[in-house]
């Protein structure tokens, strides 16, 4: 399963050898070789904290002018359509121009958005429209912008490198993930909306800074203009591919059956134990963060099929124990474990992806990668609050993380070359590391 050697034999010792705890320290080596891996690392640090304001923000403020619940999920009907429809074309788009200028325009753009909202906050009486307006704009320019940025990593960072790189972005994910939102909480609660968006619009121009120092990403000579065609180009080529499919409908499947976040307050009240539910939300994260700084073995492994199917696999049965269990610091320690079972589910797909992709059609399969995890949990969700309302919170939460490992298991029996893929034999990778060794 693994290309490395086994560690030579010492002396034992009751304490830790030095070399093995180097061994799960994150892999360095994208940070170290790749300069425009560097900028957009630190780039996508700073917007997300940035973003995480807004995040925080933007419904705190329609819950502030209205008062209604109804008003506030009517957000999440506002991001879906416009997410889809500009997911797939910037799949793409991707393809057809420079990457690096979609990049760079959407990051400035999203910067616009957020002072919009700046001077509407700012205003005597803020306006409830422009903030639908806004969160609209969002969904639509990140779903241009997500497949871009997901197709560069396989052009900047070399073939051997993708999981290292895949560990290190999703670490960066986390940390902006648990610290983005407690800071956010503090600044809105102590310093109002107004303060927040001044946060959001200043990390995005910084963000614009760091994009124009990367390398321009030029598509293929043959590349055509976005079309409807091409869209369907790139999904009869993912259609063909089961690796390709296997990472995508088990991540649907996961995400569909056990994405209980939707109910976290119900569970904290049935638990006893309302004080909970801030530790709820992160403790997916926190577990992902966890696997993410002693990640260092995961680029030695070859078998990153294994990592998708176990990861799932994990994820479910650990929110089928979240829902099983009485104690809530049980809960909290199992949301933690499907937390790390996530991420690892994700770093097999994102090498996977990388590794197997062919450059002319990469942005496009992009767009389809960003339907497949950010559609998952929207259903996810609606499954969850209404099997919760049918049998009970507890009941929809194990019964869903059972359902996601009957789905996985089913999965992998469908497709069982996503289990044998291995990086030195898969045909496409070899193809995809040939063509980046003549490149």
């Amino acid at each position: 399963m693994t290309s490395a050697p086994p560690p030579p034999s010492s002396p034992p010792s009751s304490a830790p050898r030095p070399g093995r705890l180097r061994g799960l320290l994150p892999d360095l080596a994208p940070w170290r070789s790749s300069p425009d891996f560097r900028l957009l690392w630190v780039q996508g640090l700073i917007t997300y904290f940035g973003s995480f304001m807004a995040l925080i923000a933007l419904p705190l403020q329609i819950k502030d002018l209205t008062g209604s619940p109804l008003a506030v999920g009517a957000m999440g009907a506002v991001e879906l359509v416009p997410l889809v429809v500009f997911g797939l074309y910037g799949g793409a788009l991707a393809d057809s121009v420079d990457r690096r200028r979609v990049i760079l325009l959407t990051e400035a753009g999203l910067g616009g958005l957020a002072a919009i909202l700046l001077v509407n906050a700012l205003l005597p009486e803020p306006l409830l429209w422009p903030l639908y307006v806004v969160a609209g704009g969002v969904s639509a320019l990140a779903g241009l912008q997500r497949p871009a940025l997901d197709s560069l990593m396989a052009r900047i960072v070399p073939h051997a490198q993708q999981t290292a790189a895949a560990a290190l972005n999703s670490l960066r994910w986390q940390i902006g993930a648990i610290a983005g939102p407690a800071l956010a909480g503090l600044v809105v609660a102590y310093a109002g909306h107004a303060t927040a968006y001044t946060v959001t619009v200043c990390t995005f121009a910084a963000s614009v800074v760091l994009c124009l120092r990367l390398s321009p990403a030029p598509p293929a000579k043959e590349a055509a203009k976005p079309s409807l065609r091409g869209i369907v180009e790139g999904a009869r080529y993912a259609w063909s591919r089961p690796v390709l499919l296997g990472t995508y409908a088990i991540d649907l499947a996961a995400m569909f059956f056990a994405f209980p976040n939707t109910i976290f307050p119900f569970l904290a009240d049935e638990l006893d134990a309302e004080w909970s539910l801030g530790l709820m939300y992160a403790a997916g994260s926190v577990g992902s963060l966890v696997l993410g700084l002693t990640s260092g073995w995961t680029s030695r492994v070859r078998r990153h099929g294994l990592f998708v199917v176990f990861g799932a696999a994990a994820w479910g049965l650990a929110i089928a124990a979240a829902g099983w269990f009485s104690s809530v610091w049980v809960v909290l320690v199992c949301l933690a474990v499907a937390g790390a079972g996530d991420m690892l589910s994700g770093l097999g797909r994102a090498t996977i992806w990388n590794q197997t992709i062919p450059e002319e059609l990469r942005g496009r399969l992009a767009g389809i990668e960003v339907l497949s995890y950010s559609v998952g949990p929207q259903l996810g969700q609606v499954r969850a609050g209404a099997m919760a309302g049918w049998t009970g919170t507890r009941s929809a939460i194990w019964t869903g993380g059972v359902a996601c490992v009957a789905s996985v298991a089913l999965l992998t029996a469908a497709l069982p070359k996503l289990v044998r893929y291995d990086s030195e034999t898969d045909e496409d990778a070899v193809r995809r590391r040939e063509t980046r060794v003549e490149g």
